[in-house]
């Protein structure tokens, strides 16, 4: 099969979209079909070039056996509503036109949460007649609007009416959760196009492993109880709740690994708070040894229904690695595979004294982190890449 994927996300960055589409790719490649990824120069989250890139019209370099053809964009970071959709915008109007002048391929993918770059994998699939497969990584623009990043508004409704018009018109659609099959099914999309793929993790890149003391000496962490956030400080993450906690437990350290919207707010209010300790984004391949400084993995989402939908792939590379899950999220379909596979503890969002107590409770339940951890460990089979990959070419080949 010859697939053409768009995703404005793609390794060196390290966000879930630009992770979840590479580890998938790789096997399919491995497994004989051809992969091309229409995506942009990597600049996110903060809307600066990589080292070693160009913002170019057309960029094409190979991956582990993967063609990719980065386009020009309008970079911004990853904050304020304007920018960020010239920026999205910019991205689907580069990768439709670069599109039509590729080798044709059997079928057309594109993810959200970049919701602009469904719209150009859906316009490209039209003009060249092929099917296009839709893969909902996030209920946009609801999720915006859960952000509060746009009011509830005429151009909210909008564009509401242009997400069912792409659903309805995919051949497939893909959804990272049951829950958001549920709402689709609810607004008149037919069931029977939608298949459920959860999220997963590359065992053979995640796995537990000793303490890297040399990572440590070279962050400044000391050697005490840890609790590692690693990942995007965004609007959807509210993780000033976690620094909250930070102060009420001074002798845990909270680390915070990554980057985003809310990173310089989220420092600046940490300042008095020396067990809150930011490090920098850090590159895909450091990220095993990363989670090998923590003894617990926090996944943190913000106090609203939307994000009581999405399922954080932050929890199977916790899994991956063997590490207990502190999950501080809206009660929904993270809790319920947290707690069904005895991985972790789930916490109530915008609670800083129930996350505090949590750690507090972990800290000094060794048998109990022990356990959850085994129960961790036990569950990451259950949710590997490789299976969503599989599961993946199905639904492809139902579309085709």
């Amino acid at each position: 099969m010859r697939i053409l994927f768009l995703t404005e996300n793609f390794p060196p960055e390290v966000n879930a979209a630009a992770t979840r589409v590479y580890e998938r790719a790789v096997y399919w490649v491995r497994w004989g079909h051809e992969v091309t990824v229409l995506t942009s120069a990597p600049n996110f989250p903060e809307g600066k070039l990589f080292p070693g890139y160009r913002n170019r019209w057309r960029q094409r370099e190979m991956i582990d056996g993967i063609e990719v053809i980065r386009v020009k964009t309008y970079m911004t970071a990853n904050q304020g509503v304007v920018l960020r959709t010239l920026d999205f915008m910019s991205f689907m109007a580069s990768a439709f036109v670069q599109g039509l002048f590729l080798k044709r391929p059997d079928i057309v993918v594109a993810t959200s949460p970049q919701f602009f770059a469904a719209v150009g994998g859906w316009a490209l699939a039209d003009v060249r007649r092929l099917p296009f497969v839709f893969e909902l990584g996030d209920l946009w623009p609801r999720s915006i609007v859960a952000v509060g990043a746009l009011p509830d508004s005429r151009i909210i409704g909008v564009l509401e009416a242009l997400e069912l018009f792409l659903y309805r018109r995919s051949a497939r659609v893909v959804a990272l959760t049951e829950t958001f099959k549920e709402d689709l099914v609810r607004r008149g999309i037919p069931a029977g196009k939608i298949d459920v793929i959860l999220n997963g993790v590359d065992l053979p890149r995640y796995s537990p492993r000793p303490r890297d003391e040399a990572l440590a000496a070279e962050l400044g962490l000391e050697r005490r109880f840890t609790v590692g956030y690693v990942g995007t400080h965004g609007m959807a993450h509210d993780l000033g709740n976690a620094v909250r906690a930070a102060a009420l437990v001074p002798d845990v350290t909270f680390l915070f690994v990554g980057s985003g919207a809310e990173r310089e707010k989220l420092v600046e209010s940490a300042r008095g708070i020396p067990n809150a300790v930011f490090v920098p984004r850090q590159p895909k391949e450091r990220m095993p040894s990363v989670w090998s400084l923590c003894d617990v993995a926090l996944v943190h989402l913000k106090d609203s229904p939307a994000f009581g939908e999405v399922i954080p792939s932050k929890i199977f590379e916790a899994m991956g690695m063997g590490l207990p899950v502190l999950l501080v999220s809206p009660d929904g379909e993270a809790r319920r595979i947290v707690e069904r596979d005895g991985a972790g503890v789930w916490v109530p969002a915008a609670c800083p004294e129930a996350l505090a107590a949590a750690v507090r409770r972990l800290e000094g339940d060794a048998e109990l982190r022990g356990r959850l951890a085994r129960a961790s460990l036990a569950a990451a089979p259950r949710h590997t890449r490789e299976t969503q990959a599989r599961l993946f070419l199905a639904a492809l080949e139902k579309a085709l």
